[in-house]
């Protein structure tokens, strides 16, 4: 499919309340009609006999969707399991590694808040240090986060946590190579891929980590609670979900398939998520979304002198833009100009308070258009005023 049949053209394929300008794909994403129809033949297959169904055909149809997530980020069958989002996933390796006193966690202030929580947890609970580095922003250039993140890397770092895309400043970040300098100075590596499959090519193994966590409901259309988490060869032994169950002591894949019951008809429709993906285009939804927002984000830096975070090459449907505000800005406001825009405007897109500024984050996906940005340009020229 070309770009040309984009917007309005596939916008009735999803369930989107009609005249809303929906601006916010990389919250929780938007699925397909045909895929959560797939969800839902597949919940109506487990009720119809729920014995049969859990302790026979559950497993194999599970096995195709770890297949399906495994063959489209790169990984091999048995490094991948599914979780239900990333937060899961990154609980379950930052629960599992044995840190003790001394040991230092490095992770950068862009990091996406819940999991800088659980590392502040995590620390509390076993004594490591946690150290945030503080990025140069707005960003410029990769290699001054580089440098900023591996220069705090020292003999007592246990471990480095990294998001490949950052929530809030919607930036790719270059993991990879600060992947390799801290896995040379004895470290492990976590990169927190949120919001990468669908969104940018991805080869999971080729990051260079020891685990990589990434959901599928947010650019891959899949159905809510549907994520994966890659465990390198090496990285495997003693990495335990963080509800143990029947699987424990059976290896990595076996424990994280049954952690009591729950329903696994979200991710039985993960195959015909990545079937609708790849009949929308593929990599030119990648070009067309990466387009888009670029465009977007030069509307409104045109429009209202809005400051981006970084320059079009390190983003791919993401753009945070910084608004111009006389002060500093808190949550309070940020909240209020949220609510202003979905209210009066019905313009669903985040609105937040980071680094004493107020941001917008735009997301663009392939049922929107310009005209959608267009709109929110017009909206913000008479909230602002």
């Amino acid at each position: 499919m070309s770009a040309m049949n984009y917007g309005a053209a596939v916008r009735e394929q999803f369930l989107l309340e009609p005249g809303i300008a929906y601006l916010n794909h990389g919250a929780f994403g938007a699925t397909p009609r045909e895929v959560m129809t797939a969800a839902e033949a597949w919940r109506q297959r487990l009720e119809a006999e729920p014995t049969r169904f859990m302790e026979s055909e559950s497993a194999p149809a599970l096995r195709q969707s770890r297949s399906e997530m495994a063959g489209f980020v790169g990984a091999g069958l048995g490094d991948l399991v599914l979780v239900e989002n990333a937060t899961t996933g990154c609980n379950a390796v930052l629960r599992s590694l044995p840190l003790k006193p001394g040991d230092q966690i490095l992770v950068v202030d862009h990091g996406y808040p819940a999991v800088l929580k659980l590392l502040r947890h995590i620390a509390a609970w076993t004594g490591a240090r946690l150290v945030e580095v503080v990025l140069p922003f707005p960003f410029e250039a990769p290699e001054a986060i580089v440098d900023a993140v591996v220069s705090r890397i020292t003999e007592r770092t246990s471990l480095v946590v990294l998001d490949l895309i950052t929530s809030q400043s919607a930036t790719i970040l270059p993991v990879s190579p600060i992947a390799a300098a801290a896995k040379a100075a004895g470290a492990h590596v976590l990169i927190d891929a949120a919001h990468a499959p669908g969104h940018i090519e991805l080869d999971v193994p080729g990051l260079g980590a020891d685990w990589v966590t990434g959901n599928a409901h947010k650019w891959l259309f899949a159905p809510k609670g549907t994520a994966f988490l890659w465990a390198a060869p090496a990285a495997q032994a003693g990495l335990h979900p963080t509800v143990i169950s029947h699987g424990y002591g059976q290896g990595f894949v076996e424990e994280f398939a049954w952690i009591g019951t729950r329903d696994p008809c979200n991710w039985l429709a993960l195959p015909a998520a990545v079937a609708f993906y790849r009949r929308m285009g593929d990599r030119a939804i990648r070009t067309h979304n990466h387009a888009l927002v670029s465009e977007a984000a030069a509307l409104l830096q045109r429009e209202l002198g809005a400051l981006p975070a970084a320059p079009p090459g390190m983003r791919g449907a993401t753009a945070s833009l910084a608004l111009p505000m006389a002060e500093p800005a808190g949550s309070r406001t940020a909240k209020a100009l949220h609510d202003r825009l979905l209210e009066r405007h019905r313009i669903e897109i985040p609105v937040f308070a980071f680094a004493d500024r107020l941001w917008l984050r735009l997301s663009a996906q392939i049922y929107n258009e310009m005209a959608d940005y267009e709109r929110l340009a017009a909206a913000l020229k008479q909230e602002l005023a």
